[in-house]
């Protein structure tokens, strides 16, 4: 079920863009179709700048932005072409896309080398995401080529290139209330996925039987695929932190760490939930998992309007390392775990991204050296961890012990929504609700 999506965001995103760059002209491309092996393609993902501006899904697609007193967004596409639509379906053709997505003009895109250069010339500043694509790098600079050569009749190129993305990566850091409407309900579905995945789940199956289940859930609700390659990882394999070969056996006393997500209209959720196989935590379990809970709900508690967007991971971080100490995996004060860093032994990663039409979504972190900011409309993800890889010095009762906890959560006025809140993490509620697989 496609979500329906007002296109005037669409355009007024174009305009807030074309205001942005005042006078300059700014080109954005699509993601190109990509070969999986042979003659056989992976199904077709769009570029996210681009559909953040377009709503246009096709590919072979280009946005032109001219700003200026008269600002103008200009379309090339595919040209309708009934043959092919036999074999790779619809088509909108330049002139249906441009009626249907509110764009001032659009043209094939057979037309983009003659008419570009013309849309360039005599602009200040182009605005352009170098480095991104060479093929692309290339074609850009070969139109720049065109206009300067021109020179002597009076036209003139570009003089600066800016990087687009930096202007599209402030806007799109604060979501719009349509969007955080499809995040919402990509983080249903999602929920929904791990709740089945915790009834499915039972010794003696397998990790790819569990990822089965997320996929087929996702689906069935209308979510177009996976938002990234889900991590299904039972015992130690949970202490890998990006393990995606989801082959391993689910053996009894094991825990199962599941960090999967949908893709709902581009839109991405990101949820991370960790189980025991058989419904009931074991002792060492309970401990390292309830200390993963702690620090997840410190960190949410920072995830408020005039934070910094290092609160949240502070606060998770200090909390962890006070777990480490009392449960004898580390040793020391709070303050001199977290000043030396010997908590990453445990504890590698951060607490969590910006998510949007990426998992690991646009938008700095920093600004002028200074973590920014949290604002309402701002979505991001909240994941403390603690794995436990057998070594030395690791107390027998915790090896191999990983646990995750994720959640997506949107900055609002008054603090924060947790938006994937309808999948169990409290110990209590796993177990009932496992336990009601065989009601």
């Amino acid at each position: 079920m496609t979500t329906q999506v007002d296109m005037g965001n669409y355009q007024r995103r174009r305009e807030r863009l074309a205001a942005a760059m005042q006078s300059g002209v700014a080109i954005v491309t699509t993601a190109p179709e990509r070969t999986r092996n042979r003659d056989a393609h992976y199904p077709y993902r769009f570029d996210s700048y681009f559909y953040y501006l377009t709503g246009f899904r096709e590919p072979d697609a280009v946005l032109v932005i001219v700003a200026g007193t008269n600002p103008k967004s200009i379309l090339f596409c595919r040209d309708k072409d009934p043959e092919r639509e036999i074999w790779e379906g619809f088509r909108h053709g330049p002139e249906a896309a441009r009626a249907a997505f509110g764009f001032d003009e659009a043209h094939s895109i057979r037309q983009v080398d003659a008419l570009v250069p013309d849309l360039i010339a005599d602009r200040a500043t182009l605005f352009w995401h170098l480095g991104a694509d060479p093929s692309w790098d290339a074609r850009v600079t070969a139109w720049l080529n065109v206009v300067r050569d021109r020179g002597r009749s009076g036209v003139g190129a570009p003089g600066e290139i800016k990087d687009v993305h930096e202007l599209l990566d402030e806007m799109r850091v604060i979501k719009e209330f349509e969007e955080l409407n499809v995040m919402r309900r990509a983080a249903a579905i999602t929920a929904g996925a791990h709740r089945r995945a915790m009834r499915a789940a039972r010794p003696g199956g397998t990790e790819y039987e569990i990822e089965a289940e997320l996929l087929h859930e996702f689906r069935r609700h209308g979510a177009q695929a996976p938002a990234y390659t889900p991590i299904v990882a039972s015992g130690e394999r949970a202490c890998v932190l990006h393990y995606v070969r989801n082959d391993g056996g689910l053996n009894e006393g094991d825990l199962l760490l599941i960090d999967a997500g949908c893709e709902l209209d581009g839109y991405a959720a990101d949820v991370t939930r960790t189980f025991p196989v058989n419904g009931r935590f074991s002792g060492p379990q309970r401990e390292i998992y309830d200390l993963v809970l702690a620090a997840q709900s410190a960190a949410i508690a920072e995830v408020k309007p005039g934070n910094r967007w290092d609160a949240p991971h502070r606060a998770a971080v200090e909390t962890l390392a006070q777990g480490m100490i009392d449960l004898k995996l580390l040793e020391g004060t709070v303050a001199d775990v977290v000043e030396t860093g010997s908590y990453r032994k445990f504890y590698m990663h951060r607490t969590g991204h910006w998510l949007g039409l990426d998992v690991h979504d646009a938008g700095d972190y920093k600004r002028d050296g200074e973590w920014r900011q949290l604002v309402p409309g701002m979505v991001l993800t909240v994941e403390p961890g603690c794995y436990i890889r057998p070594g030395a010095g690791v107390p027998e009762r915790f090896a191999g012990i990983g646990v995750r906890i994720e959640d997506d959560v949107a900055v609002t006025d008054s603090g924060a929504e947790v938006l994937t809140c309808d999948a169990p993490k409290r110990t209590a509620d796993i177990e009932s609700w496992m336990k009601s697989r065989n009601a």
